[in-house]
């Protein structure tokens, strides 16, 4: 996949394309398939960026608290003994998030929060243990971790649900 930072030539607008390669952005913008989210404008085009540098494995982004009208989970504020949930600071192409969709978000991380809590932590040996469950080797149980996409995909293709989750996390090792 390639990420394009994309510009509404009619009203300046800026977002993000996700795409196969530059090839297919070539081709649904001929196809008048690449339209402007805010204002439906057809005239879109790459914007001009920055490169992308990765960030070194110990650096975290800067993280700001997401409004909450309610705690993540069941317990009150500050007692659940997991790291409160955050958003990135920088806005989303050039304009702020809209108050509804800031809503949405929040209420997202909070189902995901739930979920992770009656859900076990398994690492790297995801795709193991929910091929051992599917196939009858050890008792289901609902399972969280990391696996490759192309792991991912093998899954989906022997009819093992897998979803990935909304948010990253932090791995039980890692949390202080």
């Amino acid at each position: 996949m390639i990420v394009y930072d994309l510009e509404c030539r009619d009203q300046g607008h800026r977002f993000e394309g996700w795409f196969k390669s530059s090839d297919d952005f070539v081709r649904q913008k001929e196809k008048g398939l690449v339209s402007c989210p805010f204002c439906g404008g057809g005239d879109v085009d790459k914007a001009v960026q920055a490169p992308r540098l990765a960030r070194k494995g110990n650096q975290l982004p800067q993280l700001a608290r997401a409004p909450r009208s309610q705690p993540v989970g069941d317990a009150p504020s500050g007692e659940s003994g997991r790291a409160a949930l955050a958003v990135p600071v920088a806005p989303v192409a050039s304009h702020e998030l809209p108050a509804k969709t800031l809503e949405l978000i929040d209420k997202l991380a909070e189902m995901q929060a739930r979920a992770l809590k009656s859900s076990r932590y398994v690492g790297g040996s995801f795709a193991e243990n929910a091929r051992a469950m599917h196939y009858g080797e050890r008792e289901a149980e609902p399972i969280h971790g990391e696996t490759s996409l192309s792991d991912a995909q093998e899954l989906l293709e022997e009819g093992i649900s897998v979803v990935p989750l909304p948010f990253p996390i932090v791995s039980p090792d890692e949390t202080n």
